[in-house]
């Protein structure tokens, strides 16, 4: 695939074939992504890739522990609740996906059985846990460099036929994800993505957000055209 197609062409899949994804062809993606920028060259990411009888065992306790009321313990700040223009592009995205699933305003089981697929990976037959280096918590240039590296990450999946969601909700009960995935304790858990081969027939993946024009999110200063 021609760069331009990937970026432009590439959802994010939030649903899956029952179909198993070689090691082999997830090893050469995150080859891939593993050219992604990097302050310094630090690289201080890590990536537990858990599939099988291990993610079934994470899904499980996300959605036990937060059904029984246990509190979120993401390893990020989430910061304050999203407010303006960010709530309107989050509310709008979810009316997109809404609508394709055909849940209605007032459907509070479809709405929550959504939100558990959240918690479940979107059922997806790997999730590829990314962390960093517990030595250099506290600076935001770590974080930074996860988000460069998963963003390589999904386009590289995608321009061999897979499919992904980047999914903090899959990492809402770290400690059922750190035990499961044998994460020690000098990596700090970022997020995980949801990766599988697409299922054109789910609705939702149809699904293409709206993004702000260059006009809109650029300032152009110094320029003499």
């Amino acid at each position: 695939m021609e760069f331009d197609d990937v970026v432009l062409g590439r959802r994010s899949i939030r649903g899956y074939l029952d179909k198993p994804v070689p090691q082999a062809l997830i090893r050469e993606v995150l080859g891939l992504a593993l050219r992604a920028p990097t302050s310094y060259n630090t690289q201080p990411w890590n990536f537990f890739v858990v599939s099988g009888a291990v993610l079934d065992r994470i899904r499980r306790g996300n959605v036990e522990r937060t059904l029984a009321g246990v509190p979120d313990s993401r390893e990020f700040r989430t910061g304050p609740d999203y407010a303006g223009a960010h709530r309107e592009r989050q509310i709008g995205v979810a009316k997109q996906l809404f609508a394709a699933m055909g849940i209605a305003r007032d459907d509070k089981a479809g709405r929550q059985d959504w939100v558990l697929r959240g918690f479940r990976q979107f059922d997806a037959p790997v999730s590829i846990v990314v962390t960093y280096d517990r030595a250099i918590y506290g600076s935001d240039v770590a974080p930074f460099d996860c988000g460069g590296v998963v963003n390589a990450l999904v386009n590289a999946a995608w321009s061999r036929g897979l499919g992904c969601v980047i999914n903090s909700q899959g990492i809402m009960q770290s400690p059922v994800v750190r035990a499961e995935a044998g994460i020690p304790d000098d990596q700090v858990i970022q997020t995980c993505v949801a990766m599988g081969w697409p299922d054109d027939s789910f609705p939702a993946n149809a699904v293409v957000s709206h993004r702000r024009s260059v006009d809109q999110a650029a300032v152009f200063v110094g320029f003499d055209d």
